[in-house]
């Protein structure tokens, strides 16, 4: 990123306390997790331990497949790239879905994709499984 100058420092509006930064992520220069599943990795852009609260942008190569979960809380879905695709109907590029809390679901991306998934809350795999190879609070 060009060196840019520093931005003043900002008041909160509601507290006589300066305002937390903002927190930009360098997302195309991250590098592609592996995730427990075959064919899909992760960058991981938000992640709020705490409540489980996650940002996340994935890659699905052709066939791959999010086995069977329940979304415990609301997910939000944008395709970037290629189709995402379950028992409920499909998204393309620039299209959207969230699934309420309990939605169950396999997902495919046939032809491979590239996901905007946003999460408040980590989902709950049938087989027990956590989404990540190494350590992390969220499962997707």
């Amino acid at each position: 990123m060009p060196d840019t100058p520093a931005a003043p420092r900002r008041r909160r509006l509601l507290a006589d306390e300066p305002a937390p930064p903002s927190v930009f992520v360098d997302a195309p220069n991250m590098p592609w997790e592996e995730t427990r599943f075959p064919g899909i990795r992760m960058k991981l852009l938000y992640s709020d331990p705490a409540s489980g609260m996650s940002t996340i942008l994935f890659r699905l190569d052709p066939g791959a497949e999010v086995p069977l979960h329940e979304h415990t809380a609301l997910e939000q879905t944008y395709v970037l790239e290629g189709r995402f695709v379950d028992e409920e109907g499909e998204c393309g590029p620039g299209q959207f879905v969230w699934r309420p809390p309990g939605s169950t679901h396999v997902a495919r991306a046939p032809e491979g994709a590239v996901i905007l998934s946003v999460f408040m809350k980590p989902n709950h795999f049938a087989a027990g499984q956590e989404f990540f190879t190494e350590g992390r609070r969220t499962n997707g």
